[in-house]
């Protein structure tokens, strides 16, 4: 078997605004503006190399300065993009976000149009690689013709993040097929069509999925596998930039899986790797293999 992590979706540039006191709206207000590559398969990319995993990641880059800049920060992160797109003709994806004065998301825009180039056929010469794969990792930025495909044919283990409540409906096709789903409420009652956090995690273990880590925000972690249930507060870490968190708390149930760590413990990593990503201006936390490496003793 491949000993790498296939991850399959979006890879962005991020571009993020912070106040410095409370939003003015319609209106500009002084803060801080950054740069920086993200989106949330790339994200889950560069947290399992943080991590120490050899990563495979297929996402799509343009031909203009943003791609040229993401593909090289993804190579110099030591990740294969051997069964990447690149496509000259095409604008990078770009995600424009604003956070208000505490660093707590308040709004965004992504144009991601070069996602839909991942399609079955462009994925059809790699499905030997995939199949080989430790575990491969699907974000819902994909087109769902594309998570149908996956779910027909990727034997290997696979994790999913359903990205936002307005695209979680598109792992549908895949929820039968997926080791561990980690979404937050609203996304999990997309999918479902239960409101109550509870009564939609039960629901997609109904549909199949083998584990489910609902987020619940402040409230922490509702976990779920087979007739077990379970949930987890939230660790007490400042929040300097929430953007990031959710990525991170998935790349770490994969790696806590893969481990062979228990139910629990995969919770305990998750959150953990959340709340460190909430406390570090970065998305991806440098030091995140220590800070989980702090729950190998923990029950």
């Amino acid at each position: 078997m491949n000993s790498a992590i296939t991850v399959i979706g979006g890879a962005n540039v991020d571009i993020g605004g912070r106040p410095a006191a409370a939003l003015a709206l319609r209106d500009s207000s002084p803060g801080y503006v950054s740069q920086r590559y993200g989106g949330v398969g790339r994200n889950i990319a560069h947290d399992l190399r943080l991590l120490g995993e050899p990563v495979n990641l297929i996402a799509a880059f343009g031909g203009d300065l943003y791609g040229e800049g993401l593909r090289e920060s993804c190579l110099a992160l030591g990740m294969d993009l051997s069964m990447a797109l690149f496509l000259p003709e095409r604008r990078s994806s770009t995600y424009l976000y604003l956070c208000d004065e505490r660093g707590e998301m308040l709004a965004a825009v992504s144009d991601m149009e070069i996602v839909r180039c991942l399609t079955p056929e462009a994925l059809e010469g790699s499905l030997e690689r995939l199949n080989a794969s430790r575990a491969v990792v699907v974000d819902a930025n994909l087109e769902e013709e594309t998570i149908r495909w996956l779910a027909q044919h990727c034997t290997a283990p696979l994790y999913a993040d359903p990205v936002s409540s307005a695209k979680a409906p598109r792992l549908r096709p895949l929820l039968g097929r997926l080791r561990a789903l980690k979404p937050n409420a609203l996304e999990a009652a997309a999918l479902t069509g239960e409101t109550e956090p509870e009564a939609a995690l039960r629901a997609l273990l109904a549909l199949g999925v083998k584990r489910v880590f609902l987020s619940r925000g402040a409230q922490g972690l509702l976990v779920g596998e087979g007739e077990t249930l379970f949930s987890l507060p939230c660790e007490d870490r400042p929040v300097v930039d929430a953007t990031g968190a959710g990525d991170a708390a998935l790349a770490a149930v994969v790696w806590a899986d893969l481990q062979g760590w228990s139910l629990r413990r995969c919770a305990a990593a998750a959150l953990r790797a959340g709340a460190v990503a909430c406390s570090f201006p970065e998305a991806n936390p440098p030091q995140l293999l220590s800070y989980l490496e702090e729950l190998k003793e923990v029950r």
